[in-house]
């Protein structure tokens, strides 16, 4: 019978008690689908087992079938699937991967009529774990960083407001994947394609600046209640200091694009000093969906009832 028969396990690694080499830097993927658990029972472990395999697809598509052949670590959530890479193919991971795994969700909705669409949120990551080919290795704080990002309120808001036809995938970056891939200028795409936003979950001691990247948008990104307001008013000040002729300390991105509508009317965003003057055939005021930016002087009413300088024929 052996010695350590009925032993118990060590129970703590004894932390801050010695100095020892830090696990090796991993980056680390996580994806949920969307309203996994409001769909009918019967189909929870037909999602758990596609999920993967529309993952082994997407990687095959974008070239890195390597990566997911050598993921470390894998492991299904039921509603999502994990797994650790080499840090050095992060740049990849955001582009092409999320672009293609866009393009294989739409293209595996679209053939799936009549079943609800899988739609996935993503949560990027990057951080030393333990990996050395045993059970339970890949668990540490940037693990469990990934799947707070994964159900933070940002990235499941954007993928809640977005149009279920268009956009199929949402993805959150940690600010050090953002940092280190995206702003060093490793990664194919342009800063302005994510916005950094405040990572929350609740009911969780969890906040952190994160990056939100959604290869195919539908709805409306600059939303207060995916960037909160403190975010909107440092952008603004931002935009205020810029105008100004004052660098800014940090480049922030709201980096979406705002869609302004003027029927009848004027179309402001900036500064406008006096009157304006509008010409139409018919007028009963000015009409403006959307937003009105900047610092404006003189007529600028949604409605206007009398005279404002307006030529009517």
């Amino acid at each position: 019978m052996s010695e350590r028969h009925g032993l118990l396990p060590e129970a703590t690694a004894h932390p801050y008690s010695h100095s020892r080499t830090l696990p090796p830097y991993r980056g680390i993927l996580a994806v949920d689908a969307k309203d996994f658990t409001g769909r009918p029972a019967i189909e929870h472990a037909v999602i758990s087992r596609t999920i993967p395999e529309l993952l082994r697809i997407s990687f095959t598509r974008a070239d890195l079938s390597g990566l997911w052949e050598d993921r470390r670590f894998a492991n299904s959530t039921g509603d999502g699937y994990v797994f650790g890479f080499d840090p050095a193919a992060m740049p990849f991971v955001i582009h092409p991967w999320l672009r293609t795994l866009q393009d294989v969700l739409t293209e595996f909705n679209v053939h799936s009529m009549g079943v609800a669409p899988i739609r996935l949120r993503v949560s990027l990551h990057i951080g030393p774990l333990p990996d050395s080919g045993e059970d339970f290795d890949g668990n540490g704080t940037p693990r469990n960083d990934t799947h707070r990002l994964l159900d933070s309120r940002p990235v499941k808001a954007i993928l809640a407001s977005s149009n279920e036809n268009i956009t199929q995938v949402a993805a959150i970056l940690s600010d050090r994947c953002y940092q280190d891939a995206v702003a060093s200028g490793y990664t194919g795409r342009h800063p302005d394609y994510f916005i950094e936003v405040p990572a929350t979950v609740e009911g969780k001691r969890f906040d952190q600046q994160a990056w939100l990247h959604v290869p195919v948008p539908s709805g409306a990104l600059y939303d207060r209640r995916v960037l909160g307001d403190e975010v909107i008013a440092d952008q603004e000040a931002g935009d205020d200091s810029a105008r100004a002729g004052r660098a800014k300390p940090r480049a922030r991105s709201p980096r979406s694009v705002k869609n302004y509508r003027a029927d009848h009317g004027n179309l402001n965003s900036g500064t406008v000093h006096g009157d304006q003057q509008v010409s139409n055939t018919t007028v009963s005021g000015d009409y403006m969906h959307g937003g009105k930016a900047g610092s404006v002087r003189g007529n600028l009413g949604d409605t206007v009832q009398g005279d404002k300088n307006t030529d009517q024929r």
